[in-house]
């Protein structure tokens, strides 16, 4: 016996007395997740959305800041005041044409995450935003795409379907514009043919007039 466990005696039981470990006792295992569980009820890791005002206000506040330091700039140079104001206005028209112009192009100008301050929460969920979508177009995943899916059998079964839809009404669209096309050339040769026919009929008539006139002065 050693430590209150194994047989106060060896005797008839045909061992001799040493407690030894069970080799063939499986231990359970702690799961952390239920294997019975369908993949559709598995939530994927959650994306902090920006706040978009607090990113306007940032963004208004580093135009603030550029005509800030010009205008210490100009008073250090001894300018006047009126002079001052016109340089700061245009300076601040120029940073806020380039800020939209930029915004409509799909490139704000972020800085990159790891040149944020950490207390840049929003601006750094702002460029992850735009890396998870670069990476998301880099490797095709369309926008509603959901963890597992690829798993679920009745998900690619309905995107099966929907795809040999999309490829019937692309098909269709395509023939529609082809006999489109065709008709329209038709409409064309016809018109061109047309108009040959009464231009030779016009050449003819004139042709046949000025012979008459030469008959006429015979």
């Amino acid at each position: 016996m050693f430590n209150g466990i194994g047989l106060t005696t060896p005797r008839g039981s045909g061992t001799n007395g040493y407690v030894q470990r069970n080799l063939s006792h499986l231990r359970p295992r702690d799961d952390s997740y239920n294997r019975t569980q369908d993949f559709s009820e598995i939530k994927g890791p959650r994306m902090r959305e920006p706040d978009q005002g607090i990113l306007d206000h940032e963004k208004a506040r580093q135009i603030e800041l550029k005509v800030f330091e010009l205008q210490v700039e100009l008073e250090d140079e001894g300018r006047d005041q009126d002079y001052i104001d016109g340089r700061l206005y245009a300076l601040r028209e120029k940073l806020q044409k380039e800020a939209e112009e930029a915004e409509k192009s799909g490139r704000p100008g972020r800085k990159p995450p790891v040149s944020l301050r950490p207390n840049d929460t929003h601006a750094m969920a702002a460029a992850k935003k735009v890396e998870v979508e670069k990476m998301a177009r880099a490797f095709g995943t369309s926008s509603n795409y959901q963890e597992g899916d690829a798993f679920n059998r009745e998900k690619q079964e309905e995107l099966r379907q929907q795809r040999v839809i999309e490829r019937a009404e692309r098909d269709k669209k395509r023939e529609e514009e082809r006999e489109a096309r065709e008709r329209e050339r038709r409409l064309e040769r016809e018109k061109r043919e047309e108009e040959a026919k009464l231009r030779r009929r016009r050449e003819y008539l004139e042709k046949k007039e000025r012979e008459l006139q030469e008959r006429e002065r015979e």
